[in-house]
């Protein structure tokens, strides 16, 4: 959920009590999403040169482009929590969302040389994504956001990336395909915003084979790096269900409205070559040297100064956000629509009798 006028409000009061000074980079972010919740789109002239202080500030609320204000809300209050250990209710939902992180089994968070690691770790279920590991993922991103490190990646354990969704999600939901219909495609909608605001670099390091959402949110990732085993699907249709993350905008501009048309709508699977030259992936590294290669590679990416990161990417990202989180909004209203269908239930139902025979 997004964060109330009262959270933003005792946000702002928390940062007059806090006794540690945050540093100068953090008082910015402050400023710009503050300026972006309260008045939105940076709207003063630009301050001159013989003014740095004025000037840096412009330049951090500027740089937010046209950034909604409830997000804008929500990344101010995310970030004085991060900062506020002293407020006990901050402190408090800090400390539930750190232990839900670390504690999960299912998904695991790594920091070190300057990278956030989330991996998929189901190696057995080919890393499916349960409904309680979209919530872990949530948090570790939030808390990525503002930790201190220069990037975020996503991989996999295992010989898979992530094999899309676990179904029995949809049927262990209690309240049948109502209550599917009303949960899923809200928690979907939070799950793909968290991508969409995300703050820093985010790059997806693909080390098997890929199906479904995870093929989807790669569209929101800055850097998608694959090994040569790995494989594209988005089976979308066949499941009686429509393209989701963003990937019906996402898609088609990246590669064209003919080939993602033929992932999107007949559920092409890509090889790791074929996603590469059509521009979905970034680089594809032999298997047998795909570690050593991208991890040496994203270790000195994570050495690049951290602020210009930031900024660098709210540059090339900020006219789109508005954007994005309208397909978000689109894509999971016709989800809602479409699990209620006949043809849904049948295509579910299919599904699992074909699972049970295997």
């Amino acid at each position: 959920m997004r964060a109330s006028q009262q959270d933003f409000e005792n946000a702002v009061n928390q940062v007059k009590l806090l006794k540690k000074d945050p540093g100068n980079q953090v008082k910015l972010q402050l400023y710009a999403l503050y300026k972006q919740a309260t008045d939105g789109p940076c709207n003063m002239p630009k301050p001159g040169v013989f003014d740095p202080v004025n000037k840096a500030k412009w330049e951090a609320w500027n740089v937010l482009g046209s950034l909604p204000k409830e997000t804008a809300r929500q990344n101010y209050v995310d970030l004085v929590s991060s900062l506020s250990p002293s407020s006990e209710a901050s402190s408090k939902g800090k400390s539930r969302a750190n232990e839900k992180v670390h504690e999960s089994q299912d998904i695991v968070v790594t920091s070190e040389d300057g990278i956030t690691k989330i991996m998929f770790n189901r190696p057995s279920k080919k890393n499916a994504i349960t409904s309680e590991m979209y919530q872990d993922i949530m948090l570790a991103l939030k808390n990525a956001s503002t930790d201190n490190s220069a990037i975020t990646v996503f991989t996999g354990a295992g010989d898979y990336y992530c094999s899309g969704n676990d179904i029995t999600n949809f049927t262990r939901v209690h309240g049948g395909m109502e209550e599917v219909a009303k949960k899923g495609p809200e928690t979907l909608r939070e799950f793909v915003s968290t991508f969409i605001d995300f703050p820093k670099p985010l790059v997806a390091v693909v080390n098997g084979p890929a199906i479904g959402i995870p093929v989807a949110l790669l569209g929101l990732f800055d850097a998608v790096y694959a090994s040569d085993r790995a494989t594209f699907h988005t089976p979308f249709t066949s499941l009686g269900q429509c393209s989701e993350a963003c990937s019906s905008y996402t898609f088609p501009k990246i590669m064209g409205s003919a080939k993602a048309a033929e992932m999107l709508l007949f559920g092409k699977k890509l090889t790791a070559r074929e996603a590469c030259a059509q521009g979905l992936i970034t680089e594809v590294f032999p298997d047998s040297t795909f570690e050593k290669e991208i991890w040496t590679r994203l270790k000195a990416y994570a050495k690049l100064p951290q602020n210009s990161l930031r900024i660098s990417k709210q540059l090339i990202r900020k006219n789109e956000k508005e954007k994005l989180h309208a397909v978000n909004a689109e894509e999971c209203s016709t989800l809602k629509e479409m699990v209620l269908s006949e043809e849904y239930t049948n295509a579910i139902k299919s599904f699992l009798s074909r699972k049970s025979k295997l």
